[in-house]
């Protein structure tokens, strides 16, 4: 009898969950899964057709699927046979993990860097070693949910200034004293570009270090692709630079710079670096690919800043309240969860998929489909997408959303 066999032949029992989490499910989640949901995940929307405009996905440049990322995974999985999948904390300098590090850090213009298994990790991994209890962390409000985890990992005190809000930055670091400020160079739900300049004057005035995630603006701004604080002249002013690199880099890693002095240190306290395996070969040599391949990506880089002020600006023209953003990713804020899947239905009943966000990703009764661009967008499946949002704004009336009556308060 074949394992498949046994399985299908077997009666599944599973012991019964304690009665203290059903209640907690059914007080926290229950009228949520029944009654805005309809029983069904909040981010599973329909099957999309061949004919589907995806922007749903974070490849800006649209590298998946590049002859030379593609073939360099392809030698080593044919060749590399010796590989020992182990901890990252056990590869040595000379590996092709190692070297990319090295090869990132000097494009970034940073000493060193250290490749982790996601941006979460990344994040979370860098800020439990850097802050702690005695170190206030500021971090923008809009920050990415893996700057609040690393914060609470490191049990540093959490103060949330007031998002894209230098001053109110400025009053609270007054108030608190020299410690650590996060924030990210393109917010992930909004689009919304941080004022860094503004931003990196406040931290060293009052003796803080600063650490930017440009997990979105890697790859997409700056001297071939190097990020907002090269694009800004920043870098040097920066004591630590994180990034995804699901996005840009369309691999599933995350690193972030750090100087030699730091690095012994933090391979002894990192905990995402000591006890999760290391990438695997033909990943770290696609990353390398990627990287080439991004720095020659010039041209897709002006494709997609055409096409994201091309459909801002036909979006903001039918009454959409996008203004809190003004990068590749377009927030449509509709507020209540039951709101944005309507929204989502029509969308996708028309061959539009974005990306649901709901709480935990965004704050209660402000979920919205975020629409992700990419340069690969052709004039023709712009030109659908902006029909399909002039005919859908008729439907879900946008500029009666909560977050367009906000805007206009702030006006």
């Amino acid at each position: 009898m074949t394992v498949v066999e046994i399985s299908r032949s077997s009666t599944r029992v599973e012991p019964p969950l304690p009665q203290a989490l059903r209640r907690r499910i059914d007080a926290e989640f229950k009228s949520r899964w029944e009654n805005e949901w309809g029983r069904k995940f909040v981010t599973h929307g329909r099957t999309p057709g061949a004919d589907a405009v995806h922007l749903d996905g974070n490849d800006y440049l649209a590298v998946t699927g590049h002859p030379a990322i593609v073939q360099a995974q392809l030698d080593v999985l044919r060749h590399n046979q010796q590989f020992v999948v182990q901890s990252g904390v056990f590869q040595l300098d000379g590996s092709p993990a190692s070297q990319f590090e090295k090869t990132l850090a000097e494009w970034l213009g940073k000493e060193g860097g250290l490749l982790c298994q996601s941006g979460y990790a990344a994040n979370l991994g860098l800020i439990q070693v850097i802050a702690n209890a005695d170190m206030p962390a500021y971090v923008d409000s809009l920050a990415h949910m893996s700057l609040w985890e690393g914060v609470r990992a490191a049990n540093a005190p959490a103060h949330a200034f007031r998002h894209n809000d230098p001053e109110h930055l400025d009053r609270m670091a007054a108030r608190h004293g020299p410690g650590l400020v996060i924030v990210d160079s393109v917010y992930s739900t909004t689009g919304a570009l941080c004022p860094l300049a503004e931003i990196v004057d406040v931290a060293q005035r009052h003796g803080c270090m600063i650490l930017v995630d440009e997990s979105h603006s890697l790859g997409t701004h700056g001297p071939q692709g190097r990020g907002l604080c090269a694009q800004l002249g920043l870098t040097h002013r920066v004591h630590f630079i994180t990034a995804s690199l699901a996005k840009s880099f369309a691999g599933r890693a995350g690193y972030f710079t750090l100087p030699h002095e730091l690095r012994p240190y933090l391979m002894c306290h990192s905990y995402p670096s000591i006890f999760s395996s290391c990438l695997l070969p033909h990943e770290v040599a696609g990353l390398a690919a990627t990287l080439g391949v991004i720095c020659d990506s010039d041209g897709a880089r002006e494709k997609l800043r055409r096409n994201t002020k091309r459909l801002r600006g036909s979006l903001a023209d039918m009454g959409y309240p996008i203004q809190q953003g003004t990068e590749q990713i377009i927030s449509l804020e509709a507020g209540a969860e039951i709101d944005t899947l309507a929204l989502r239905d029509a969308l996708e009943e028309r061959g539009v998929f974005g990306a649901v966000f709901c709480a935990p990703a965004t704050a209660r009764n402000r979920s919205m489909v975020r629409l992700t661009l990419n340069a690969a967008l052709t004039d023709a499946e712009l030109s659908h997408v902006e029909a399909v949002a002039s005919d859908v704004a008729r439907i879900c009336k946008p500029w009666e959303w909560p977050v367009t009556r906000r805007l206009r308060t702030r006006q």
